[in-house]
């Protein structure tokens, strides 16, 4: 059965010589892989289709295991995360989080739309760490564990004084907050962004305007809840942690 889908490539593997199999995030389907023959040949006509990032209208043959690409029409190949080191080093690592919280076949088009357009946005020059923390919150309801921010997680107290805990699975009020030694404090901008952060529909995002004290605070409390709850290990993070680091020297 043929399948017409409007996709970004996540994913791409070598496969023998001269094939490759690609995994589209699609609006229509959720996660599929494809097998791309003859793409590492410089004259396939999946030559350019086949690599990262690629966004556009791809037909496949579905079958039980590995489906295979019948055409790509590229529409979109986000060329300034493409030939720009740092960007290319954020792409990676939101599209492998893409890959590692999602099943195959899985249609979710909503998660779609904030892939694309944290895309989109990081193409576009908007501040790559921002929409990074903001994906990767947004994220967290995707892997079923999102962090209690608007009230205390304990008692529901909903005083905007707060420490962060990761034994409890959000914030904690200034009464609750002894019932975690190990609690982290927080600035309230970072509360207030991550509550922002929840919610916010990228499509209507402007201009953010944070001081590096706060993105440095989000990163941590974030890079902590994804090694208590989500666990997963990624590559890519690995390699934009360096990068960063690299930029900051």
């Amino acid at each position: 059965m043929l399948h017409k889908v409007e996709g970004l490539v996540i994913r791409t593997n070598d496969y023998g010589e001269t094939n490759k199999i690609i995994t589209i995030f699609t609006r229509e389907n959720g996660k599929v892989a494809v097998m791309a023959r003859g793409a590492k040949r410089p004259k396939s006509r999946f030559a350019s289709s086949a690599q990262l990032f690629m966004y556009g209208i791809f037909v496949y043959q579905r079958s039980t295991g590995v489906g295979t690409l019948n055409s790509a029409d590229v529409v979109d190949s986000f060329r300034e995360i493409r030939s720009d080191l740092k960007l290319t080093a954020y792409g990676a690592y939101i599209v492998e989080l893409v890959d590692k919280l999602t099943e195959d076949n899985t249609r979710n088009p909503f998660l779609f739309e904030l892939v694309y357009q944290t895309i989109v946005h990081l193409n576009e020059g908007i501040d790559p760490d921002i929409i990074t923390r903001i994906f990767e919150t947004k994220m967290l309801e995707v892997a079923g564990v999102t962090p209690a921010l608007d009230r205390c997680s304990l008692c529901g107290n909903p005083e905007s004084h707060f420490v962060f805990s990761m034994r409890h699975s959000g914030v904690l009020c200034s009464r609750c907050k002894f019932e975690d030694p190990y609690s982290i404090s927080i600035h309230r901008a970072v509360i207030k962004l991550l509550r922002l952060f929840q919610h916010l529909d990228l499509k209507r995002i402007g201009t953010i305007n944070v001081k590096q004290e706060t993105k440095d605070q989000l990163k941590e409390i974030l890079a902590h809840y994804y090694d208590e709850f989500v666990g997963v290990r990624l590559k890519s993070k690995r390699f934009l942690d360096q990068i960063d680091k690299l930029y900051r020297e």
